[in-house]
């Protein structure tokens, strides 16, 4: 009897153990589940209470944007598409879907959101809201029926909508954006990713920087950072930033002087390439230096602007985009000096 009872006994106890594994298990799974849906709850009812915008529901904005339907989009940026939202109560939006593929964790997303609700000027994408629910992470801006300032400047049908009183004046208003970022605002911000497609345009034509996926944070007192990554758009990277992985303030101060040549020649920078002797900028940059150096500026102006150029302005704009684009980041002009040339009648500006 005691020969038979001996595996029976075995095999209970390896069956209680085997339920008891499969129990705690279980439980430790219910417990994770439990304690990742605790903390999303305590991200939207804790958290969002130091966001100045406010919280939208999924649900919401999948009925905006028709389940995100291919025809609502208005573009696809490095960090997700963007698409067009409209509630029930009339009011429009650009949804911003960020990519599944994202490491942002929830708390630099909130951290995202609290930086750009901050961010309140004229010339800058005002944030409407934001959702987080499972994997998405959504950001709402105010919708721009312009769109962007390069959909415009680089198309030869709808270029001549921008005359060079237009032109001008976004150049202004994207400087005063600038601005703000770099010293006005509560923070001192370094946008890092600027550039046409991300100049929006109101129903006004006003200029608004958007996207600051890429935007660092930098202390008072602090003039320069470092990256292991460099990310962006060539064309418009710095130097420093492309070659050593620098990035500064005078960073911004490149892409501005870029888009200032872009958009009074109506042409794309296209890069660089790096030589033994030293960089070469390529595209207009190169093509705007020959043209200062040769005395025939006049000939990097897009054709559509020649009946209402001001040749004074427009010369400001060639020198002042010059001096912005210089290698050397300390030959480069601070934005406020920048506006300042833009805006004076000063007879002799600094040779670039």
């Amino acid at each position: 009897m005691s020969s038979l009872s001996s595996p029976v006994v075995v095999v209970g106890i390896t069956i209680v153990v085997v339920l008891v594994a499969l129990l705690s298990t279980i439980g430790y799974i219910a417990y994770l589940r439990k304690r990742n849906i605790t903390k999303r709850k305590e991200f939207k009812d804790e958290d969002k209470k130091g966001i100045d915008v406010p919280f939208f529901d999924l649900k919401d904005i999948l009925a905006a944007t028709d389940n995100f339907l291919d025809s609502h989009k208005l573009g696809q940026g490095g960090f997700g598409p963007v698409y067009k939202g409209k509630f029930p109560d009339g009011k429009e939006a650009a949804v911003k879907r960020l990519s599944s593929a994202s490491r942002q964790s929830l708390v630099e997303f909130k951290n995202e959101v609290v930086l750009i609700a901050k961010l309140q000027h004229r010339n800058l994408v005002r944030l409407l809201g934001y959702c987080i629910e499972g994997d998405e992470k959504i950001l709402l801006y105010e919708y721009m029926p312009n769109k962007s300032l390069d959909s415009f400047i680089f198309d030869r049908m709808l270029c001549v909508l921008l005359n060079w009183e237009s032109r001008f004046d976004i150049i202004l208003g994207i400087a005063r954006g600038l601005i703000y970022l770099h010293q006005d605002s509560r923070l001192k911000i370094i946008h890092r990713d600027l550039k046409t497609s991300n100049i929006l345009l109101d129903g006004d034509m006003n200029p608004k920087i958007s996207d600051f996926s890429l935007a660092r944070i930098f202390e008072s007192k602090q003039t320069e950072a470092n990256t292991n990554k460099v990310v962006g758009t060539y064309g418009y990277m710095s130097p420093e930033y492309v070659l050593d992985g620098f990035f500064l303030v005078k960073s911004d101060v490149f892409c501005f002087g870029v888009i200032v040549l872009e958009i009074i020649s109506g042409k794309r920078n296209t890069g660089f390439y790096q030589s033994d002797q030293a960089m070469s900028l390529l595209g207009e940059l190169f093509q705007a230096w020959r043209l200062w150096k040769e005395d025939k500026v006049y000939d990097l102006m897009d054709q559509t602007l020649s009946e209402t150029c001001n040749t004074n302005e427009f010369l400001r704009c060639v020198n002042v985009g010059l001096l912005c684009v210089q290698e050397d980041p300390s030959d480069r002009p601070t934005l406020p000096n920048a506006f300042l040339m833009l805006n004076s009648e000063i007879a002799t500006l600094p040779i670039p």
